[in-house]
């Protein structure tokens, strides 16, 4: 007997991404975020925060997953990382509220760089909830109006959208007030050129992961029929 069309599939590397994706998500925005750095390049002063490094990464994974697995199947990937990122902001609230054992000293040092964590919390999960699902909107409808040709166009072109969408969101949210207005939109201009940066730069790593992953899945998913309404976790 032939199984059933109904039963879902089953994939060997798609809860693995799932983890990276959420990983990278969790270490970029708690350990990074706050930290402001300045670097000289060709002579120009060069501002950044240290996150921006790595926050990139899990915009590569939702790309990898958009187009090896579908927009229904990446939607759940990033419902899992806001969930994570729900958690977490419960957790240094929780840690931050419980008074300090008279014999340790270190509340002001876990105070200085978790104290303002909640404002950043707060605005990349506005952010990343509006950036990572426009990037995938975009890269699924780019497939179908492609053919599925030109992945470098489609990854870098959604890339651009959703860091937009991202970067406009998170660092006003996050840190005005808190830094001068100028080095806030200095920085998210400048975070946003290095994360589109990336995005090319790591253009052959994606191309391998997944075409990789298409080989060894059996799946290059085309979002014909697709919900793509955010608030749903159907597959």
């Amino acid at each position: 007997m032939a199984p059933s069309s109904d039963v879902p599939r089953t994939y060997k590397y798609y809860d693995l991404v799932m983890a990276a994706f959420v990983t990278v998500l969790l270490c970029s925005n708690l350990i990074g975020a706050g930290k402001a750095c300045e670097v000289e390049v060709f002579g120009y002063s060069y501002s950044f925060t240290a996150g921006v490094l790595f926050f990139p990464i899990s915009y590569i994974f939702g790309d990898v997953l958009t187009e090896v697995y579908g927009y229904a199947r990446a939607r759940k990937v990033v419902w899992s990382g806001f969930g994570a990122l729900l958690f977490s902001a419960f957790m240094i609230a929780v840690v931050l509220r419980f008074p300090p054992a008279p014999d340790w000293h270190g509340q002001a040092a876990i105070e200085t760089v978790f104290g303002s964590t909640w404002r950043i919390i707060l605005a990349s999960l506005i952010a990343y909830f509006s950036g990572e699902f426009c990037n995938s909107f975009v890269l699924a409808k780019m497939k179908l109006l492609t053919g599925g040709r030109y992945l470098w166009m489609r990854t870098i072109g959604s890339t651009i959208v959703g860091e937009a969408v991202d970067s406009m969101i998170f660092y006003p949210v996050a840190f005005l007030g808190l830094w001068p207005r100028d080095l806030v939109f200095k920085v998210m201009l400048g975070n946003y050129l290095l994360k589109v940066g990336w995005e090319v730069v790591n253009t052959p790593v994606t191309y391998r992961v997944v075409n990789f992953l298409k080989r060894a899945e059996h799946e290059d998913y085309y979002d014909r029929n697709t919900n793509f309404t955010p608030f749903s976790l159907e597959t």
